[in-house]
């Protein structure tokens, strides 16, 4: 009898053993990803995961250097009473499938507190609506379109000047230089139109003459029956607003077709590739982050310890991933948690931030305020920088 209401019992904890199984499997599968997220963070763990993705292969600039230093200074302390931040390296190869995969690899890995990434707008914009839904804090230190920012996420932040901002700056300089009369020649993408639109908008704002906008070319004698026109409309300045290789072939096209007109372009111009590209790109004006002869505290040690690290002088990729870092490091402290919610929080009530890159604030829909542009001119291959009232 005693065996007998023994296996009784033991049966009746079995049933009862399945049945809370069944209803915490019940509650954790009604959970929404970014609450799974959370309710995993709240857990126990002696890092902090951050994933970082970037064309890493193709398109390094120094931020692999920049994000490892800031790396390593961060974990000297740690944050949260010691913990490491680990980072997970992903290279999107600037392709937008190869974004998207690696952003659900992100989503499905409820370990992963924040992403530093990716670089094209183009690409980051379908990822970021990823890593919204999945609840993770994304910091964006180089997509400048306004879209990124458009759907008011309180886990999306943007560690740039966007268009706009920049497209503000580029129209000022312009006005400022006295130029009246400029044309537009972009790419039929996110950063190109944003860009675009932004420099036009500020164009009509400071009363400046949009002769012309087009986008693309096929030959040589496409550009030269460009070249016709924009002469024949008294162009004095050409705003371009393109990747630095499209941009580069663009311009050597119009000084072939015997085309001198002076050059101004977004941030994508402010790139060694660019730098590089010769006479033909001589002279050109981009509007950018990032001034290295800024003599702030931050700048003066982040410069001080980049060169000893690797020998060479820091440049904007550099500067942008070493300050998303250490800008993500203080935020975790300050949240005093690994939770995207709690860390975003502490983002968006942060002002007057210092980094190597200078000052800034978010706004209420992620945007980086109070960020310095800074207005670069070539000058025999190094990007010089140029105050407003040097002009022409």
């Amino acid at each position: 009898m005693k065996m007998f209401v023994h296996s009784c019992r033991m049966a009746l904890w079995k049933v009862v053993a399945i049945a809370m199984i069944a209803v915490i499997s019940g509650c954790s599968a009604d959970l929404a990803p970014d609450q799974l997220r959370e309710k995993e963070l709240q857990g126990q763990s002696d890092e902090v995961v951050v994933g970082v993705v970037w064309p890493f292969s193709q398109r390094n600039d120094q931020f692999r250097e920049g994000l490892q230093l800031a790396l390593e200074e961060v974990n000297q302390n740690g944050v949260l009473g010691g913990k490491t931040i680990r980072l997970i390296e992903e290279d999107d190869e600037g392709s937008v499938t190869k974004g998207m995969a690696i952003a659900r690899q992100f989503a499905e890995n409820n370990s992963v507190t924040a992403v530093i990434g990716h670089r094209s707008s183009t690409v980051t914009i379908p990822a970021s609506r990823i890593y919204d839904h999945a609840g993770i804090l994304l910091l964006s230190p180089a997509s400048t379109s306004t879209k990124l920012t458009s759907m008011n996420s309180s886990h999306i932040f943007r560690n740039i000047p966007n268009d706009d901002q920049l497209g503000q700056a580029l129209a000022l300089y312009a006005a400022d230089a006295k130029y009246r009369n400029i044309a537009i020649y972009y790419t039929d993408d996110e950063y190109g139109r944003g860009l675009a639109n932004s420099f036009e908008d500020q164009a009509g704002k400071s009363r400046l003459r949009i002769v012309d906008r087009l986008t693309g070319f096929k030959e040589a004698s496409d550009v030269r029956r460009i070249a016709d026109k924009w002469a024949a409309l008294d162009c004095e300045l050409i705003l371009v607003a393109t990747s630095a290789a499209d941009g580069i072939a663009f311009i050597r096209e119009l000084r072939a077709a015997g085309v001198d007109t002076p050059v101004i372009g977004g941030d994508a111009l402010d790139s060694a590739e660019f730098a590089a590209a010769g006479e033909d790109v001589e002279g050109t004006v981009a509007a950018s982050v990032y001034n290295p002869n800024e003599k702030s505290v931050a700048n003066e040690r982040f410069k001080q310890q980049f060169k000893a690290k690797y020998g060479v002088e820091p440049g904007k990729w550099a500067a942008q991933a070493y300050d998303s870092l250490k800008l993500l490091a203080q935020a975790i402290e300050g949240a005093g948690s690994r939770s995207p919610e709690e860390i975003a929080n502490q983002l968006a009530g942060l002002k007057q931030w210092k980094g190597a890159a200078g000052s800034r604030s978010f706004s209420a829909s992620g945007d980086v305020n109070e960020m310095s542009i800074v207005m670069k001119k070539l000058h025999n291959g190094v990007y010089n920088y140029l105050a407003l009232e040097e002009g022409r």
